[in-house]
């Protein structure tokens, strides 16, 4: 069948354009390595397939919306969805501590805690690589407040001496990097555990 030489950006937009077998096709071809990714971390089959079905609902809405826009990217946006999902699933056995937004915006709070299991460290590392990669799409001088203050552990008198600028400034940067941080986590939709 022609459609099973196709590439996954053409069954997208096959799908899109109202062909259901292209998502029939797509499914079959990445099914294994979603689902072997879905059990190696709940470890059970059967949740496996309930979040393995879950992904493909959001996957199913968020395409049907025109919401999706990751061009060429469709096993990674997929398996992103997948990881959300499982973080979800250990968030609602209470498996994991839930996320606390107390209005002060600290995504740094998670990083600290040390006493975790192999599971919980995994998602630690992966929310850490997360984050790391997003502190690299804020404006240079926010990143650079940011950095100094976060993994630096600078006071900001210390930022202002090494960058130049008053306290003030260097204080409306980190605001600013915070809010913008926020602004990113969401547009990505990345899930913030602590």
């Amino acid at each position: 069948m022609v459609l099973r030489k196709q590439e996954d950006s053409v069954l997208v937009s096959e799908y899109v354009n109202g062909n259901e077998q292209a998502l029939g096709v797509l499914i079959n071809r990445h099914n294994q390595r979603i689902f072997s990714f879905i059990f190696s971390k709940v470890l059970d089959k059967d949740i496996a397939n309930d979040v393995f079905q879950d992904t493909f609902i959001k996957v199913i809405n968020t395409l049907k919306k025109g919401r999706y826009n990751e061009e060429g990217k469709f096993l990674p946006w997929v398996m992103r969805i997948a990881h959300n999902l499982v973080i979800d699933h250990f968030r609602k056995s209470n498996r994991l501590p839930k996320y606390d937004d107390n209005g002060e915006f600290s995504i740094f709070s998670i990083l600290s805690d040390n006493s975790l299991n192999a599971e919980k460290q995994l998602i630690k590392s992966q929310v850490e690589n997360d984050i790391r990669n997003l502190v690299y799409e804020l404006p240079d001088d926010q990143r650079e407040v940011l950095t100094l203050r976060i993994y630096n552990e600078m006071s900001f008198k210390e930022i202002s001496d090494k960058t130049g600028v008053s306290i003030n400034t260097a204080l409306g940067r980190m605001r600013y990097a915070l809010i913008n941080l926020r602004k990113l986590i969401d547009k990505h939709q990345i899930v913030l555990v602590n």
